[in-house]
């Protein structure tokens, strides 16, 4: 249902956009189509790369290290893996529900998630130079804890 809504809500904004202004929103639509194809054979190699992990590590294995089970050892993990780790969420937000059909657990799941999207190690030179090191240190610092605090309220409301 949710779908069905936001492809009405798409349709409107599509129609309302076409009668105000013709040509510019069929130009974004070829910038759009160029940009996909330009990602798509990344968006590819992604989810196969995603697919081969999710074939060699048997789901009892996942279950093991960061299960429902595992505790706060297997959320700092997580949250250490996503903070140096560098996919576009589009791509995470799949692999996530793939690791939780698999047996991983929430907390492990929100605090990868969450330091994989507020936590930059591998961009941290590209931040220090435009923002400093100090508030880039700081940045990272305060998103890295909530991040783990964020992943802890989730196991306790999930």
């Amino acid at each position: 249902m949710t779908t069905l809504i936001l492809i009405g809500i798409a349709l409107v904004s599509f129609l309302i956009s076409i009668k105000k202004d013709k040509t510019k929103t069929l130009d974004s639509l070829k910038q759009a189509r160029k940009m996909m194809k330009s990602m798509l054979s990344d968006i590819i190699g992604i989810l196969l790369l995603i697919g081969l992990v999710l074939a060699l590590i048997p789901s009892e294995m996942i279950e093991k290290l960061i299960g429902g089970e595992t505790g706060l050892i297997a959320v700092i993990v997580s949250a250490l893996v996503g903070t140096v780790t560098l996919i576009p969420a589009f791509v995470a937000f799949p692999l996530i529900g793939s690791l939780k059909a698999n047996g991983a657990g929430i907390m492990a799941l929100t605090a990868f998630l969450t330091t994989l999207t507020m936590v930059g190690f591998l961009t941290m030179p590209l931040e220090i130079k435009t923002f400093g090191k100090k508030f880039t240190l700081v940045r990272n610092a305060l998103s890295f804890t909530f991040a783990i605090i964020i992943s802890l309220i989730m196991g306790v409301i999930l």
